[in-house]
């Protein structure tokens, strides 16, 4: 399957400020494959060293970390010679060696001809840096997502449907109806499937929902298990009922977190370590209000007020055991559902592409989903699960602050009308 992060890895490895790099994401997302893939096509050899299915690594880089030490031991273990330059060396689950990863510091400064990626899905939750130091400053680092829409119809081998969809989002102009609805219809089983390779790559095969949930299952299972081996023990119970009530919250008209939703009475205070936990391993996105529309944004985020995606859409499905048939045939009983797994679909796809993403709220409740900065500019996104022409949110909000113009993402074909930039939501990766 076709991942972009290629085209970065690319550029990494012809970069003369390249560090050893590491890639993190949640489990699943596809790391080790799109690390292995990418050296088996642009490198002589890859030396893999798995340290979760070989434990004996880990004594290895407890007794010396200097690389004119590892590289011949290292050697002798992956059984092939490691050429400077031309040997891409892989630490996957890295999480369970922090010494292997205080090493990539003396690898950046005494051996930078070799290239070394590393792969870890809980570093940012698993490491304890109050006994290892992070080698700031002498890595690459880069965050891994689930399949974009995108990837998911070059999956399919619809090359040309993405190249025309790219086209009418720049042009504003309407794609032909049979590849709007053909696009439409893509949309509706990613909603299903999402974005973790392994459930594309056996949909792709199968066209079978039920042995895709399967999978997705044991996906959902990995994190409950995650939560107990790398977690506080008085933490855990607090953790998943944190990600458990998530997808509930997903369902209210209302999406902002409410901490009093997970357990009466609840407070930030009880519940703050899950949220943070949850968004540190990669599993769900954190998304905050706006208090005033103005550059950096970063600055006018209201810490108290704030939104929790998942990090996949299909898992979405998969944990509130919601039918395939009902999403691909928009059965009436989801119209509380919609709009919340409406947003999570959007705020993927634009993490995805690199945006921080925020919501903004009038004080008479007007609320616009998205806030990104894109191309130097303040974009309001408004989100429709359907043909839904009203938008008087973004009325109140252009009225406001004047944009140079907004995006509004529903199942209505590409336009631009007053102002807004109208793109189906299939195209939200064109963003």
């Amino acid at each position: 399957m076709i991942r972009k992060i290629t085209g970065y890895l690319k550029e990494w490895k012809t970069s003369a400020y390249r560090k050893p790099l590491i890639l993190q994401g949640a489990r699943q997302v596809g790391k080790t494959y799109s690390v292995l893939e990418f050296g088996r096509n642009n490198y002589d050899n890859v030396a893999y060293f798995n340290f979760e299915t070989n434990p004996s690594l880990i004594t290895l880089f407890e007794e010396n970390i200097s690389p004119s030490y590892l590289l011949p031991l290292l050697e002798r273990i992956a059984n092939q010679k490691i050429f400077a330059e031309r040997t891409l060396i892989v630490f996957d689950e890295i999480q369970l060696c922090e010494r292997a990863l205080a090493s990539l510091k003396y690898f950046c400064e005494e051996a930078p001809a070799y290239h070394i990626i590393v792969a870890g899905s809980l570093l940012g939750v698993a490491v304890n840096r109050s006994k290892f130091s992070f080698p700031v400053g002498k890595v690459d680092i880069k965050i891994l997502h689930p399949m974009d829409f995108e990837e998911f119809l070059l999956a399919f081998g619809e090359q040309e449907l993405v190249a025309r969809i790219r086209e009418c989002f720049v042009k504003d102009e309407a794609i032909p109806q049979v590849l709007h609805t053909t696009a439409l219809e893509y949309y509706r089983q990613y909603l299903v499937v999402g974005g973790m390779p392994e459930c594309v790559a056996q949909f792709i095969a199968t066209k079978d929902f039920i042995f895709t949930r399967h999978l997705q299952d044991n996906i959902l299972l990995s994190y409950l298990n995650d939560m107990s081996k790398y977690n506080n023990t008085n933490e855990i119970k607090k953790t998943r009922l944190t990600y458990d009530n998530i997808t509930v919250q997903l369902s209210k008209k209302n999406t902002r977190f409410q901490y009093k939703l997970i357990k009466k009475g609840g407070r930030a205070s009880e519940f703050e370590n899950a949220i943070e936990w949850l968004s540190l391993s990669g599993i769900v996105d954190r998304i905050y209000k706006l208090e005033q529309i103005k550059k950096p944004l970063d600055n006018y985020r209201d810490i108290d007020a704030f939104k929790i995606y998942v990090s996949d859409v299909g898992l979405l499905c998969a944990k509130k055991d919601v039918l395939a048939e009902d999403v691909l045939y928009l059965n009436d009983e989801l119209d509380d559902f919609k709009g919340g797994l409406t947003e999570n679909y959007v705020n993927a796809q634009l993490i995805a592409n690199g945006y921080r993403t925020y919501y903004w709220e009038s004080d008479r409740g007007a609320e616009i989903d998205f806030v990104i900065q894109r191309e130097g500019k303040i974009i309001p996104i408004e989100v429709k699960s359907a043909d839904n022409t009203r938008a008087k949110s973004l009325r109140v909000y252009m009225e406001r602050f004047n944009p140079a113009y907004a995006i509004k993402l529903s199942t209505k074909n590409f336009g631009f009308e007053d102002g807004k930039k109208i793109v189906p939501l299939y195209a939200a990766f064109c963003i």
